[in-house]
């Protein structure tokens, strides 16, 4: 063996013959992702931070790159250094935002080509929507300027003044006073993309909460909490949690505001919305919840979904059922003997479908699919959100990291591959690839009350236009 080892050497070095190659190649070719596979898969240059299908391509966020590849053969588009991206606007219209860590400024690039559309050299913080894009810069600790942009445009459509940023380390998305996703193993928490700009936003400076109008950029409240209360801007309201320790438990009190006119909207009491950690009751997260809803759990156990907006109740669960996502249309809750999922439309309080699910089986919902991540065997499975009809089915141990109207894209390590709707799926014809995208079915914002319009439901106008 060590002399046949030797001659192979002496071969390989003289150039006769070389087995190393074509050897190293068959040890680091890749294995399918999935089965079915998919349409495409391809190896990245490092482990990605995000994936997001943007128009037709797929933007991949790294350490200290971004690329961007075609959606339809995922071949690389174009590749820059850049610490942080992040894509705004619509499948019609997007963009991706890049900068430097612990530098001024971002770019705004187009994700077909990686042209600079636009430049900004003075920006510290950046957030990224489908119908906006908002940047703060700051000339003092104390005089900072918040700027909106339509996302492929170059002049702003607004700038307010506020009185400090709180933007932690330089970068894109940093966080607001809002609600807390529910997260689900082998389910990027990213993996819906940008949502529609909230009609309010509550930017948390020096302690105390400014309510920011998305439509106008005024500055409709600047509150301080209490000292046992939350404060989140969730569905057009300024929420007030209050949370007291008394008889060796939390006892909460939910209170809306309307920051137009500061006047109380809806209270309930009761509600634990789990911001507190129940040492001494101390309130250190934001509620859970989506867009203009939030999550609370009843003193009986059983968990609610509540309107923001109006305090309405559109869903109670049944005891020992488990929330596993939810949006301002639909929820997908597990049952209470763990056996299956059941997906409800929060509009009409009803049951839309129910199949068979494990014990750890997690879920998630997008604009596009209800994404559904299963164990022992390892699926993933993507379903309409209001029949339940199945658009792909996955054998895969892989991560769904980005979807999109026609199809997602999975990954694992350094490989990603984009699967369209109908794979392993009966009955479900593969869309046309080169067709325009539909309208976002998730675009639910409204502008807010107090600025001349219908409010967020339309609830102030008599017609409903």
């Amino acid at each position: 063996m060590l002399l046949g080892l030797v001659t192979v050497v002496v071969l390989a070095a003289t150039g006769v013959w070389n087995p190393f190659p074509a050897m190293w190649d068959w040890m680091d070719r890749s294995k399918p992702l999935a089965d079915p596979e998919p349409v495409w898969q391809q190896r990245v240059g490092g482990t990605p931070r995000s994936v997001t299908i943007a128009g037709d391509t797929v933007i991949v966020e790294q350490r200290t790159r971004v690329e961007a590849r075609s959606l339809a053969t995922g071949t690389q588009l174009w590749e820059r250094k850049a610490d942080w991206a992040a894509v705004a606007g619509s499948d019609r219209a997007p963009v991706v935002a890049v900068g430097k860590l612990l530098d001024k400024g971002y770019e705004v690039l187009d994700p077909a080509t990686g042209v600079v559309r636009r430049r900004d050299e003075r920006a510290i913080a950046v957030w990224t929507y489908r119908n906006l894009l908002l940047d703060a810069y700051c000339v003092r600790p104390t005089d900072c300027t918040l700027r909106a942009w339509d996302p492929r445009g170059s002049a702003p459509l607004w700038s307010s003044f506020l009185p400090g940023v709180n933007s932690g380390v330089l970068a894109d998305n940093p966080e607001l006073l809002g609600t807390r996703r529910l997260g689900a193993t082998r389910i990027d928490g990213g993996v819906a993309g940008p949502e529609s700009v909230p009609p309010l936003l509550g930017f948390p400076v020096d302690d105390r909460v400014h309510v920011v109008d998305t439509a106008t950029g005024r500055v409709l409240q600047n509150v301080e909490p209490g000292r046992e209360e939350r404060l989140a801007v969730v569905g057009g309201r300024l929420l007030r949690i209050a949370a007291t320790s008394r008889d060796g438990t939390c006892q909460f009190v939910l209170t809306a505001v309307d920051p137009a006119t500061g006047q109380q909207v809806w209270r309930r009491n009761g509600v634990n919305l789990r911001t507190a950690d129940y040492a001494g009751c101390v309130q250190r997260e934001d509620p859970q919840g989506a867009r203009n809803v939030v999550i609370g759990v009843a003193p009986d156990g059983r968990e609610a979904v509540l309107d923001a907006y109006d305090g309405r109740l559109l869903q109670v669960g049944a005891e020992g059922e488990k929330l596993l996502a939810v949006d301002d249309r639909y929820a997908l809750v597990r049952s209470a003997d763990k056996g299956s999922i059941i997906g409800r439309e929060l509009s009409a309080d009803r049951t839309g479908w129910t199949r068979p699910a494990g014990g750890k089986t997690g879920a998630a919902l997008t604009p596009y699919a209800a994404l559904i991540a299963e164990e022992k065997p390892s699926r993933l499975i993507a379903v309409e959100p209001r029949s339940g009809r199945e658009l792909v089915v996955l054998r895969t141990s892989a991560n769904a990291l980005a979807v999109g109207p026609n199809g997602m894209i999975i990954g694992e390590g350094r490989e990603i591959g984009y699967v369209r709707w109908g794979a392993g799926a009966a009955g479900v014809p593969p869309p046309d690839e080169g067709a325009v995208p539909a309208p976002d079915p998730g675009d639910t914002w409204r502008p807010p009350t107090g600025q001349g319009s219908c409010g967020p439901k339309n609830e102030l106008c008599a017609d409903g236009k």
